[in-house]
């Protein structure tokens, strides 16, 4: 790791992990993401991500999807892409990936691992793209490095203004009395990106805005036992969830 920006994302997303003693008594894994929620829409929502990924690709092109969860970054630039590859760390991912893929009849394959350990086996396209990924990384600066080596165009990167699960700080504390550090923002990946001498562009805009969290979701979440999704459920009431979002651009 080098840079002070650097340092301070990691330092910020340290900060976001569960203590030891809480993760013990979780009845269920609550990093596990459930594929349902993951399935990329049959028609692409129009966004600023959307719009950098076709003007990379032009007339034509071949797009890899890092951290793909159901693929919809990868499946909105379907038309210009001609060639899709998913990568994801859980297999089940990459299964409803393949399935999208196939019952769409677009060229595919996949790579299981993390990210940039799957980086070489990977190989390189035209353009890369990431949703929702950055703020699961601490060490950013190699996972940003190969997501630059694997773009012969560019690299487009959707992220929400802060951590996408900052916004469920106030029931960390009110259930387990944690108190949680600051997020790290948008404002924190762009400065990591400048250390390692790229200049993103930068557009921030509004998500629609999303619907009411599964309870029994954030129950699991939160490492709270099967019985407390009533009380949980309640406490969702008081929340409001992060609707701004930033795309983040840069050629190869």
């Amino acid at each position: 790791m080098s840079g002070t920006a650097a340092q301070r994302w990691a330092e910020l997303q340290s900060g976001r992990g569960i203590p030891p003693e809480i993760l013990a008594r979780a009845e269920h894994d609550p990093w596990h993401h459930d594929t349902t929620y993951f399935v990329a829409p049959r028609e692409p929502v129009d966004t600023p991500s959307r719009e950098a990924g076709l003007a990379l690709l032009g007339e034509a092109g071949t797009v890899v999807d890092v951290g793909c969860g159901g693929g919809d970054a990868a499946f909105a630039l379907l038309g210009p892409a001609t060639h899709l590859t998913g990568v994801d760390r859980q297999q089940d991912m990459l299964d409803v990936f393949a399935a999208d893929a196939r019952s769409r009849g677009v060229p595919f394959r996949t790579v299981l691992g993390p990210w940039p350990d799957a980086a070489e086996e990977t190989g390189t396209a035209d353009v890369v793209v990431s949703n929702h990924v950055l703020h699961n990384v601490v060490d950013l600066p190699p996972f940003l490095r190969a997501l630059t080596a694997a773009a012969t165009r560019g690299v487009v990167v959707e992220m929400l203004g802060q951590h996408p699960m900052a916004w469920l700080d106030p029931l960390w504390e009110r259930f387990h009395g944690l108190h949680r550090p600051p997020p790290a923002t948008t404002d924190d990946a762009v400065a990591v990106l400048r250390e390692l001498g790229i200049e993103p562009a930068v557009t921030t805009w509004e998500r629609t805005f999303p619907p009411r969290q599964d309870p029994v979701w954030v129950t699991r979440r939160l490492c709270l036992p099967a019985e407390q999704v009533p009380d949980v459920d309640a406490a969702l009431d008081e929340l409001v969830r992060p609707r701004v979002a930033a795309t983040l651009t840069w050629t190869s």
